[in-house]
């Protein structure tokens, strides 16, 4: 009888670690969509100013189904992270795009508008709720750093940023945390912004796995040097959060 058990105990506990590794196996795997890749590549040439590329990007993007108020609202947010001037000449080549496009008989889904804001709080407090679902951190503490030495950019960060735009529906969260790395990526210099980005997108659900196909992607769209800088701040972000993952270096 005691033998029965102990066999049963070992063959129940062979079980549950063949579905651990199962469910880790599938949450390594799974991958970016189609529409998140391309995502990723309207914002990095956006960013860089890469205007042929983007025209490029843009055409398959909307070949592949990407709506043209989807690819608006990823750009309008560019402006938060490169500026105005990177963003609105985003915004120029996506009408060019669209023109030529209009000519030659295709037709693109309009997509929907954002949906209106009917939360009547302050947006200081609604950014500050935004940014809390999204580091799963508390925004209660003092002020420090560069917010205690300039406190209006805090508060355009979490009124602006975290509310007039990241509360807009047509993108969701992990849309436009994709978006914001690309940007991060792209720029470059960035990487303390980058790492924070980098760990809200483990905390809404985006795998390792995604975040080192998201690194070939920034190496395919822009090249070695960023991917290697985008690299090593997701090695360090893994490795500050008990994630032992390796992935083959072929960067």
């Amino acid at each position: 009888m005691k033998l029965f058990r102990t066999a049963s105990l070992l063959i129940a506990l062979a079980g549950l670690i063949s579905n651990v590794a199962a469910q880790q196996k599938n949450t390594m795997e799974k991958s970016l969509s189609s529409r998140e890749t391309q995502l990723v590549g309207i914002a990095a040439y956006t960013a860089k100013g890469d205007l042929l590329k983007l025209k490029r990007e843009l055409n398959t993007s909307l070949n592949a189904g990407l709506t043209i108020s989807e690819i608006k609202e990823a750009i309008v947010q560019l402006y938060a992270y490169c500026g105005f001037p990177r963003s609105i000449r985003g915004l120029q080549t996506l009408m060019v795009v669209l023109d030529e496009r209009k000519a030659t008989g295709i037709s693109d889904k309009p997509g929907p508008e954002a949906s209106p804001v009917k939360d009547q709080r302050d947006k200081y407090d609604r950014g500050k709720e935004i940014l809390e679902k999204l580091t799963g951190t508390p925004q209660n503490g003092p002020r420090a750093g560069y917010a205690a030495f300039a406190p209006e950019i805090e508060i355009f960060l979490k009124e602006h940023l975290f509310a007039d735009i990241f509360e807009r529906d047509v993108l969701s969260y992990s849309d436009r945390e994709l978006v914001t790395i690309s940007v991060l990526s792209s720029i470059g210099g960035v990487e303390p912004m980058l790492s924070s980005h980098f760990n809200i997108c483990l905390h809404i659900g985006l795998t390792p796995g995604q975040l080192q196909e998201f690194v070939h992607l920034i190496k395919s769209n822009l090249g070695v040097k960023e991917a290697k800088s985008a690299q090593n701040v997701l090695d360090q972000v893994l490795q500050s959060n008990g994630i032992k993952v390796r992935f083959p270096n072929n960067l």
